[in-house]
């Protein structure tokens, strides 16, 4: 779905890094000037300034080069300084190689040196400094991700300790689950808090209902039946698999439809991972910041609107101004989505007896000419104005702006397995549906929609759903 090493957090993360080298390369020069004796002053054969745009081209291949953008989550702080330091050292020598090439015989090497100090001062402060922000935040259980061990013996205790040791990575493990056959082991305490919760059995009702993240198979393949079956069924919902080493992959005998297949370190374990979701952990962070940052100045501007809406549905009818609903959110994640009311205070009992009249398949209700709705309610359906209090669910992270509409609990529970692989992106405002003739499309369609806006995101994506909604308010395209 992705394409790694690319996208405007990258591009973030990177002009903060090279603003680190443009000050250390100044306060190298200043440095070097200022030096007593014979130390200080340099030579003015040549430009310091072409020279400082040799570093940043330098730095900039040195640094994608030694992994410097990938997610903090699965790396240790030690990896994170490892990988500066070589970038560091990587970048000073294309500066050398450069010089030597381009006849520049005049460059201090006293210069390089303190060049090179303080950049890698420099650069490790602010990841060491990042690194530290971002395993606080998890540490307070906020951007967790639930971890599903599959097996409870040696190989999985010895996993489950690397992910007990490393609580900043903000992984929690939900349980263990074991083969069919060990039924009596249930309840068991493999590792401190960690219980076998159930066998395979409970495989498929575990991840339908409740929030599952990570899927790891962590004991010898061959002792699961019918192993292949699992996976698929994990990857039809968009959860993450990983699979422990192990000589017998071979029997697994499974190629996946959707996921991607890597080789990766988790948290300094090699594991077979698939993915059926994005990758590039750096443009989804950077989806959440300008989700954030968007979402707060919207706020801020539309409060005159809010104010006036809120005045309008209490002048005409009885009730509150906000109408709240459970969703499901990332991987079945529950909470309350908000709107502007825009029908009647017992529209939810009065769904009862309108459900015959329900114009569209699968397990949604709509009709175009729904009597719950109130006057005021019908010119916020259409401008799609009802949806704005959800910009305060984006802003608690609930939500972003662009993603798969949140569904209710009780349509999942009706949904295909292959519909629930919506579930595996955050829910968003606005989506493909959305702005592609909605009221006019099957369920099936928008399910299809949805799927080929995972499969295919990328910034560029959101902005353009964004135009398209925008445009889509503007004409009043809403129900």
């Amino acid at each position: 779905m992705l394409r790694k090493q690319s996208g405007l957090l990258y591009a973030i993360h990177q002009v903060i890094d090279l603003a680190i080298v443009t000050i250390s390369f100044y306060c190298a020069y200043l440095t070097k000037i200022s030096l007593p004796g014979g130390l200080g002053g340099l030579a003015n054969a040549y430009s310091y300034n072409f020279l400082l745009l040799m570093a940043l081209c330098c730095f900039h291949i040195s640094l994608q080069l030694f992994g410097a953008y990938a997610q903090y989550r699965n790396l240790s702080l030690r990896r994170v300084i490892s990988r500066t330091f070589k970038a560091t050292m990587t970048g000073m020598a294309g500066i050398i190689f450069l010089c030597y090439i381009m006849h520049f015989e005049a460059i201090s090497r006293l210069l390089v040196a303190i060049f090179a100090t303080y950049t890698f001062i420099g650069l490790a402060v602010f990841k060491i400094t990042l690194y530290k922000v971002l395993a606080r935040t998890r540490l307070k259980n906020y951007n967790t991700r639930s971890v599903l061990i599959i097996g409870s013996r040696q190989r999985a205790i010895d996993f489950i300790k690397v992910i007990s040791r490393q609580r900043e990575t903000g992984y929690r493990i939900r349980g263990c689950l074991e083969t069919c056959d060990q039924e009596e082991l249930v309840g068991d305490r493999v590792y401190e808090s960690v219980k076998i919760i159930g066998t395979l059995d409970r495989f498929k009702t575990l991840l339908e209902q409740e929030t599952i993240d990570e899927i790891v198979f962590a004991l010898p393949l061959k002792e699961v039946k019918n192993i292949h079956e699992y996976i698929y069924y994990a990857e039809e919902m968009g959860k993450n698999i990983r699979v422990l080493p192990d000589f017998q992959m071979h029997k697994i005998q499974y190629f996946p439809q959707t996921a991607k297949v890597n080789i990766e370190d988790f948290l300094g374990v090699t594991t077979l991972a698939l993915s059926s979701v994005p990758k590039n952990g750096n443009q989804l962070l950077l989806k959440s910041f300008v989700d954030y940052v968007c979402t707060l100045v919207g706020v801020i501007l539309l409060s005159p609107v809010f104010l006036l809406i809120g005045l309008a549905i209490k002048a005409t009818s009885k009730g509150p101004i906000l109408f709240s609903q459970e969703r499901s959110g990332l991987n079945g994640r529950r909470f309350k989505v908000h709107k502007f009311r825009t029908m009647v205070v017992n529209a939810e009992e009065l769904k009862k007896t309108l459900i015959t009249e329900n114009e569209v398949d699968g397990p949604v209700f709509k009709i175009k000419k729904d009597p719950r709705i109130t006057g005021i309610g019908s010119i916020l359906r259409k401008t799609s104005l009802d949806e704005l209090p959800q910009l305060f669910n984006v802003l608690k992270g609930e939500m972003s702006l662009v993603g798969p509409r949140p569904p209710i609990p009780a349509e999942v529970e009706e949904y295909k397995l292959w519909q629930r692989r919506r579930l595996s992106m955050k829910p968003g405002l606005t989506c493909i549906w959305q702005v592609s003739g909605r009221n006019k499309l099957s369920f099936e369609q928008w399910m299809n929609m949805d799927l080929e806006y995972i499969d295919n995101w990328s910034l560029g994506l959101d902005f353009k759903l964004l135009v398209l909604t925008v445009k889509e308010v503007t004409v009043g395209g809403g129900s």
